[in-house]
């Protein structure tokens, strides 16, 4: 089963450049997507569903920003629309889909980089979602949570780390918050997979960033401990350029 997450950074504008015919050819399972900046009226749906996907859509209250949607080749037996807390949910940040033997979770967590109250905003939603992802695996113990992060959690992760220690996504506090993420028992599926530097999932739109692969790896599919035994492979689709983000995909037993 393949399970692509991907920050569209606009669902409009990456439909544009062909983000129909990638699908297409790509054929997930389950897409997870973050940062659509629609309403679902606002989209041909009949594209997607043309393909064989249910749309499950989550978007912010304010137009033209953020929102989250998982698009399903298989029927979920249940979707949880948001995380249950009125302060992140009427942004769009989080959609979860059941299925028989697993759920899959799309999250668009906050951007810290336009300021001071943003980023402690930011704060307030990890310390929020650490505690509602841990509290929910006791009920969904195989569970699988795709989506962009905003951090890049090592060295490894980013192009820079030097210049970008005081950076939002790579301070000490969000990187040390990944690294108690991960004790936690959710496994970075492509760190199972691939050790290899310079492996990133977004660029700057400046500085010819992607052309020079200077880059953050942000983006990530975190499954639980429980899920181990069933994650095949995982790697970045950096070729697929609709966005200043790429594509990963996860695929499982």
């Amino acid at each position: 089963m393949k399970i692509i997450s991907y920050n569209v950074n606009g669902i409009r504008a990456a439909m544009k450049k062909d983000f129909v015919g990638w699908l297409k050819t790509e054929n997930p399972d389950i897409l997870c997507l973050q940062e659509l900046k629609a309403l679902p009226d606002q989209v041909d749906t009949s594209e997607f569903e043309a393909l064989g996907y249910h749309l499950y859509w989550e978007p912010a209250q304010k137009k033209g920003y953020s929102g989250v949607a998982i698009f399903s080749k298989i029927e979920p037996l249940h979707v949880e629309h948001g995380c249950g807390n009125p302060l992140y949910d009427t942004e769009g940040r989080v959609i979860r889909a059941d299925y028989e033997n697993f759920s899959v979770m799309s999250v668009y967590m906050p951007s810290g980089t336009s300021g001071d109250i943003r980023q402690d905003f930011k704060y307030e939603w990890l310390d929020f979602f650490f505690e509602y992802a841990n509290e929910l695996r006791k009920t969904i113990p195989n569970l699988i949570i795709s989506g962009d992060y905003n951090i890049a959690h090592k060295a490894i992760d980013i192009h820079n780390p030097v210049s970008n220690k005081n950076s939002s996504g790579f301070l000490p506090e969000e990187r040390e918050w990944l690294t108690k993420y991960t004790e936690a028992g959710f496994i970075d599926s492509f760190r199972i997979f691939n050790q290899n530097p310079h492996e990133y999932s977004w660029w700057s739109y400046r500085a010819n960033s992607r052309a020079n692969n200077k880059g953050w790896r942000i983006d990530y599919h975190m499954a639980t401990a429980e899920m181990q035994d069933r994650l095949v492979s995982a790697s970045i689709l950096n070729d697929a350029i609709h966005s200043d983000h790429c594509p990963i995909l996860l695929e499982i037993r």
